[in-house]
């Protein structure tokens, strides 16, 4: 019989999200009802916990980063049965508008993301959206891929479009700055991209301490070495081929352009806040050098589609990166162990 209500972690303001009983969702037309088997928690939703989202609007359910088996397939719908393992690239598009027809549908002028435009995966059910099954953005996983892995696709899949936007390949170095979650995720796509040499700076002794399981080639600690002779000696004086910043500070965006080669490409992978995003960075590097500065944001179902191609085949150490793995109502014990850095990803199970 289907429940009536279901446990979910509700967003009901800054510093207000509360595990509680919440309607079942619905299954309409052209929309795919889930089970969850597991939901990740990002940083944006911790972030949200503690200063708010202008794009969320309270109540709603949290949690993008989920996976589970699809429960109810709503009429119309083709292509997906009841009992198959899906993860989402979870920024729905609209599939009309100049992006979404170029292709790069993360940059969609109406995107609407699961957990903040619609209720998300931090539940025992989510309803997928008519729009999100419409333009493509629901992956079949392999049932074999363990669901608190799979449900790190989403984190994955925009590591990949960081990666492949800075055209990292064999013989590359690269240096990652931020050695969080997503800094290590970086890293590790970046290895599997063929680079050669993994440099990977933080100023946290205790996220340089997790560094140490994945086998990088060279930890550094910006307050303690200069970083950029580190880099010079490791590349012989040429500069780092590609530097990802995935540390969400003003300084490493700034420095980051006297770290990579002449032609190398710099990545500004975390945001910074906004009213508190402006800085100063030398212009002469980006000229002399004709870097290639750019952005990476979200990612499309093609990145998630290879995400789970990588987590499926054991190319990256998911067993390290979710290192939490609680029930719902543990949510703040998750905030907990983000806020004092313990966590890497945790990852929350109905």
């Amino acid at each position: 019989m289907t429940p009536t209500e279901i446990q979910a972690v509700v967003y009901h303001g800054p510093g207000d999200v509360r595990c509680q009983r919440v309607p079942m969702p619905a299954c309409g037309p052209g929309e795919l009802r889930v089970k969850v088997e597991a939901c990740a928690v990002c940083g944006s939703d911790w972030k949200a916990y503690k200063a708010g989202n202008p794009r969320m609007k309270p109540p709603i359910t949290v949690g993008h980063e989920f996976t589970g088996l699809i429960e109810t397939v709503g009429k119309g719908v083709r292509g997906f049965a009841a009992g198959e393992r899906v993860v989402m690239a979870t920024s729905t598009s609209c599939g009309a508008c100049l992006f979404c027809r170029r292709g790069w549908r993360n940059l969609c002028t109406d995107l609407r993301p699961m957990g903040f435009y619609y209720p998300g995966g931090m539940a025992e059910f989510v309803t997928i959206p008519a729009r999100g099954v419409r333009e493509g953005h629901v992956v079949k996983v392999p049932p074999e891929v363990p669901p608190a892995h799979a449900a790190l696709a989403e984190p994955v899949s925009c590591c990949v479009n960081a990666v492949e936007n800075c055209g990292v390949t064999d013989g590359d170095v690269v240096a990652v700055l931020g050695a969080g979650p997503m800094g290590i995720l970086n890293a590790c796509v970046a290895r599997h991209y063929g680079a050669a040499k993994i440099i990977l700076s933080e100023v946290k002794p205790m996220r340089l301490d997790q560094a140490k399981a994945f086998g990088f080639d060279r930890l550094v600690d910006p307050a303690a070495e200069d970083l950029a002779e580190v880099i010079r000696q490791e590349t012989g004086g040429h500069g780092a081929d590609v530097v990802i910043v995935a540390a969400p500070a003003a300084q490493p965006q700034e420095q980051a352009v006297t770290l990579a080669r002449k032609r190398g490409a710099v990545c500004l992978f975390a945001s910074l806040p906004a009213g508190a995003s402006m800085i100063h960075v030398d212009s002469r590097p980006i000229h002399y050098g004709e870097l290639r500065v750019l952005g990476s944001s979200d990612s499309t179902a093609a990145h998630v589609e290879h995400a789970v191609g990588l987590i499926a085949g054991g190319a990256l150490p998911m067993d390290r990166i979710a290192s939490h793995v609680l029930k719902l109502d543990d949510i703040d014990r998750a905030f907990a162990l983000m806020e004092i850095g313990e966590a890497l990803r945790v990852v929350l199970t109905p």
